[in-house]
C-alpha cells in the first residue's frame, strides 16, 4: 500500500514541480484513499484519482491597474476550475502577495471534497490575484478589481462557476467585482457568492465559515459527552473566520484567549468580551489596523512575531492560513492539554502536526469538513438568489448546523476505527471522494 502510494505521489511531483501546498494537498488524500480503493476496485478501474487531481481547466490572466499616483501596475490573475461532477465551480477568490498556480490548486482541490460534503450541488474551483489590497485606497482596489473582473466574467455565470471572497476580498471587493460582471454581461444574476444583503446576499453568509467550524468541534465533544462551556480555546487569524470563531464560542460559553495576524499575537488571559470582540471587529474590518493595537486597549499581552500555540488551551482553532501550526507547535499543544482542533483556515496544519494530534487522539477536525460552513451558507445564497428570496437569520443558521452535523455523521460513517477514535482526516476524504467519484463514474469519460 505504501508503495502504491509513493508511485502516485511521485508522479503528480513530477508533473506539478515546485507546487508544494498541491503536492501537500493530494498526498493527504492519496494516504486516505489508496487503502480504500484497494478495496472497491471501480474506482481504481475508472482512475479516477488520476483524474480527480487534474483540473478541468486553468485560466492565468493579465490585470493591469492605475493607482492614485497614475502608474499602470500588473499582477496576474488566476481561475482554477477543478471539478465540476456535482454541479457549477464554486470557491472563493484570494488577493495577496503569496499567491500562485500551485497555492490555488490546492484550494481549488480541496474545495471539490469540501463541497461534496456540503451535500449541496456543488463543484469545486478557486481563485484569485497576486494583488495585496493592504495600504490601498478603496479607488485603487475597484480599479484593480474592474480589471480583474473585465477577464474573469468571461469563464464564470450562475451555472457555470460562482466565485466568492477569501483572503484579502471582503465585502468591499465583491461589490466591485459584482458591480463590473453587471455592467458587462447586462445581467443581474447570482454570480457571485458574499453579496450585500441588499442586493443578494445571505444572512449568516459572513459568519458561515467561522460559526460552523465551531458547531462541528461542537458536534466532536458531543462524542466524548463533553461539551464547549468553559472550555479555553486559542483562536488565530483576525479577520472573517476568526471574528466569528470567537463570537459563536462566547456565545457558547466558552473562553477565547488569542487572536493574531501576520505580525504577532495577543493573549487576553481573562479571555475576550464581546465588547472587546466588537472593537477588533472595526479595527479590521473598518480601520484595517494590526491586532497589536488591542493589546494596549484590552489590558493584555502582544508577542511580536509568533504565533500563539505556545499558549495553554483546551481547543485550538487555527484561522489564519496555511500551514501555520508545525510538528513542533502540535506537539507543544499537546503538551500543554489540547484535546481537540478546529480548522478554520484551509489546511493550516502541516503532515508532521496531524500526525502528533492523531497520535495523540486529540480531536482533529480537517479544513474540508470544520470550515465547510462557508461554502455551506454560499450554496444557500445561491438557491436563495435562483428563487428570487431571502431566508431569515434563523432559517439559514439552523440549515448551516444541520449541515455541519451531517459532515460530521458523514466523516463518523467513513473514518471511524476499532477503538473508538475517529480519524477525521480519512472520513472526510473517503465521504467527499465517493460522492464525487459517482458522478464522475455515472457522467462517462470527462
Amino acid at each position: 500500500m505504501e508503495k502504491i502510494v509513493k508511485e502516485f505521489l511521485a508522479k503528480v511531483a513530477a508533473k506539478n514541480p515546485e507546487e508544494v501546498e498541491f503536492q501537500q494537498a493530494v498526498r493527504e488524500v492519496v494516504e486516505s484513499l489508496v487503502p480504500f480503493m484497494e478495496e472497491n476496485p471501480k474506482y481504481k478501474k475508472e482512475k479516477i484519482l488520476e483524474r480527480i487531481i487534474e483540473p478541468e481547466r486553468t485560466i492565468m490572466f493579465r490585470v493591469p491597474w492605475i493607482d492614485d499616483k497614475g502608474e499602470i501596475n500588473i499582477n496576474r490573475g488566476y481561475r482554477v476550475e477543478m471539478n465540476s461532477a456535482l454541479g457549477p465551480y464554486k470557491g472563493g477568490i484570494r488577493f495577496h502577495p503569496n499567491v500562485n498556480l500551485g497555492i490555488l490548486k490546492f484550494l481549488a482541490f480541496e474545495q471539490v471534497f469540501k463541497n461534496s460534503l456540503t451535500t449541496l450541488p456543488l463543484g469545486g474551483g478557486k481563485g484569485g490575484a497576486d494583488f495585496d489590497p493592504k495600504g490601498k485606497s478603496d479607488n485603487e482596489v475597484m480599479r484593480f478589481c474592474q480589471s480583474f473582473m473585465t477577464e474573469l466574467q468571461r469563464h464564470i455565470g450562475a451555472n457555470t462557476d460562482v466565485p466568492a471572497g477569501d483572503i484579502g476580498v471582503g465585502a468591499r471587493e465583491i461589490g466591485y467585482m459584482f458591480g463590473q460582471y453587471k455592467r458587462l454581461r447586462n445581467e443581474f444574476t447570482g454570480v457571485l457568492t458574499g453579496k450585500g444583503l441588499n442586493w443578494g446576499g445571505s444572512l449568516v453568509r459572513p459568519e458561515a465559515t467561522g460559526y460552523g467550524c465551531v458547531y462541528f468541534v461542537e458536534e466532536m465533544l458531543k462524542t466524548k459527552g463533553d461539551s464547549l462551556k468553559g472550555k479555553t480555546c486559542a483562536v488565530s487569524g483576525s479577520g472573517n473566520v476568526a471574528q466569528y470563531t470567537v463570537q459563536k464560542l462566547l456565545e457558547l460559553g466558552a473562553k477565547v484567549v488569542t487572536l493574531s495576524d501576520s505580525n504577532g499575537f495577543i493573549y487576553h488571559e481573562n479571555g475576550l468580551d464581546h465588547k472587546e470582540l466588537q472593537c477588533v471587529i472595526d479595527l479590521k474590518n473598518v480601520k484595517r489596523g494590526r491586532i497589536k493595537e488591542c493589546a494596549k486597549q484590552f489590558n493584555c499581552s502582544y508577542y511580536e512575531s509568533k504565533n500563539p500555540w505556545g499558549v495553554k488551551c483546551d481547543i485550538a482553532f487555527p484561522s489564519a492560513t496555511q500551514n501555520e501550526i508545525s510538528g513542533a507547535d502540535a506537539r507543544e499543544l499537546v503538551k500543554n492539554g489540547c484535546i481537540a482542533v478546529g480548522e478554520g483556515a484551509n489546511m493550516p496544519t502541516t503532515p508532521e502536526g496531524v500526525k502528533v494530534f492523531q497520535k495523540a487522539k486529540v480531536l482533529y477536525a480537517p479544513g474540508k469538513a470544520a470550515n465547510a460552513g462557508g461554502v455551506a451558507t454560499s450554496g444557500l445564497e445561491m438557491s436563495q438568489n435562483s428563487m428570487r428570496i431571502s431566508w431569515s437569520r434563523q432559517e439559514v443558521d439552523a440549515k448551516l448546523r444541520q449541515i455541519m452535523v451531517l459532515i460530521h455523521e458523514n466523516c463518523i460513517r467513513y473514518g471511524g476505527n476499532r477503538d473508538g477514535y475517529v480519524d477525521y482526516v480519512k472520513g472526510a476524504n473517503i465521504a467527499g471522494f465517493v460522492k464525487v467519484a459517482d458522478a464522475m463514474i455515472d457522467q462517462g469519460l470527462v
